[in-house]
């Protein structure tokens, strides 16, 4: 189904909610026309808030806060139990809270993202569920510092922040359309066991990953399928101060940092784990990588197998496969940590994540587009939200001169759509500027900005182009958003 269609069909569904009976029982005949059958139309219950948030991962949680925060009525909508997406599935290090200073002989160290995603580090910390900014020995030219997370007290940590917060958080609940009013999103439309039911808001945030809520409102989008999916392992009873050992006596780790673990400080956190010869050749044809973060003694909390999906990241049929596909490499994993690495003789796979994690699924078009320059220039903006200093393919591409480069509202602005906003790695059409924009800091930041906005637009009744920027400069600020000078 192309993206013509897909709106089509999700606005006779829009069609269908208007008239029927009560609690969402259903009215009129059912009817089947050629291969298709015609839903009977429904009345859907109706709540109403000022900001309604979709998906609850990296981006979401922390726009949901932002917009609490600003005294909005918020809910988030989350199809699975719990929330934080990439940063609890994934399990890996959360990338970059600094410039890479370290890199840069001279540069002065800056935490540039702060404000929300920082309190939820301070409340990880206090949680012991956190390395803290731990400082790279080795490595520093790809970042400068580890942020590794406890990936199961994320989700309790996170939650907990939320509901303090007054949000309303609907996990196990399925976002499957949108109520449009031109170019004006009217409604969400939602599936939980509770039933279906119609949430009308003021201003939207897309923060679901796959763009889902754009899609449903007719916003135009590409599917770039241009990386691999991945799903990651917890693998569990290892030696891991044996491994590392191992590691140092046969040439070390080119990527090493210390910080809290297990409570205890000066820890070995992050550490490239290839130890070459065949279990790198056994690696390399299941795609598995071989850097580890953990926060936990005897426990590697980030092993991951990348798997590039054949056909599409939004079918369901190919992903079906691709699923499966990873299992069997996750497996395959295992065995090798057990055969060639010391002290893993008895490990075994604690953790996996629910779906597959994908790096980008629709691609959205908004009123700006990041580019490749504008990131590796660190150039500025002036109507920038926040600013961000980490690139994935470092050393390849940094950011000039130990630098940041600032993201520009119009960039969230979902385009052709008036009170809808985007974060995450959903935008950024140019690989090589999304493999900096989609990172979990700089998503967080995002989320930030992006809440914040949506509370505004809400208060003020106006659409996001509407909003007067000198406004959500000045609210971040006071959220704690760092700005360059």
């Amino acid at each position: 189904m192309n993206r013509r269609d897909f709106h089509k069909h999700m606005v006779m569904l829009g069609i269908g909610v208007q008239g029927s009976s009560a609690m969402g029982k259903s009215t009129g005949e059912r009817k089947q026309v050629g291969s298709y059958y015609q839903e009977p139309s429904k009345k859907l219950p109706i709540r109403k808030f000022d900001v309604v948030v979709a998906g609850a991962g990296t981006a979401g949680v922390v726009a949901a806060l932002a917009a609490a925060k600003q005294g909005a009525k918020t809910m988030l909508i989350e199809r699975k139990g719990y929330t934080g997406g990439t940063v609890t599935e994934g399990g890996t290090a959360l990338h970059s809270f600094y410039n890479l200073w370290k890199a840069f002989p001279g540069v002065k160290k800056r935490q540039v993202v702060r404000g929300i995603p920082q309190q939820i580090i301070d409340r990880l910390m206090a949680a012991g569920a956190c390395s803290g900014h731990a400082e790279m020995v080795r490595g520093y030219n790809y970042d400068s510092v580890c942020t590794a997370i406890d990936t199961e007290l994320y989700k309790l940590v996170t939650m907990q922040m939320l509901d303090e917060a007054g949000v309303f958080i609907a996990v196990n609940t399925l976002l499957t359309g949108a109520i449009m009013d031109g170019s004006r999103i009217r409604g969400a439309i939602v599936d939980s066991r509770s039933g279906r039911e119609a949430i009308y808001a003021r201003a939207f945030v897309d923060c679901s990953a796959y763009g889902d809520l754009a899609a449903f409102a007719g916003a135009d989008y590409k599917v770039p399928n241009d990386y691999a999916c991945c799903n990651s392992i917890g693998l569990a009873n290892v030696d891991l101060d044996g491994y590392v050992a191992h590691l140092d006596a046969h040439g070390g780790s080119n990527q090493l940092a210390y910080g809290v673990r297990s409570g205890q400080p000066g820890k070995v956190v992050r550490f490239n784990g290839g130890l070459g010869g065949e279990f790198q050749k056994e690696a390399r044809k299941i795609g598995m990588s071989s850097m580890i973060t953990t926060v936990h003694d005897n426990y590697l909390m980030f092993v991951k197998c990348n798997f590039k999906v054949p056909g599409s990241v939004i079918n369901r049929d190919d992903m079906a496969k691709a699923e499966l596909e990873v299992r069997k490499r996750q497996a395959k994993a295992v065995e090798l940590f057990r055969k060639y690495v010391p002290g893993c003789k008895k490990a075994f796979m604690a953790r996996t994540s629910p779906t597959l994690n994908i790096r980008r699924g629709r691609l959205i078009t908004c009123d700006y587009d990041i580019s490749h320059e504008d990131v590796i220039e660190a150039r500025h903006f002036d109507d920038e939200v926040m600013v961000y200093g980490f690139h994935d393919s470092a050393p390849r591409y940094q950011i000039k001169n130990g630098g940041t480069y600032g993201f520009p509202y119009r960039a969230l602005r979902v385009a052709g759509i008036e009170n809808l906003l985007a974060s995450g790695m959903l935008i950024t059409s140019d690989h090589r500027a999304h493999m900096s924009t989609r990172n979990t800091v700089c998503c967080m930041g995002q989320g930030q900005a992006s809440g914040t906005a949506a509370a505004l637009c809400a208060a003020k009744n106006c659409g996001t182009r509407e909003l007067k920027y000198a406004n959500l400069r000045e609210a971040l600020e006071k959220g704690g958003v760092y700005f360059e000078s």
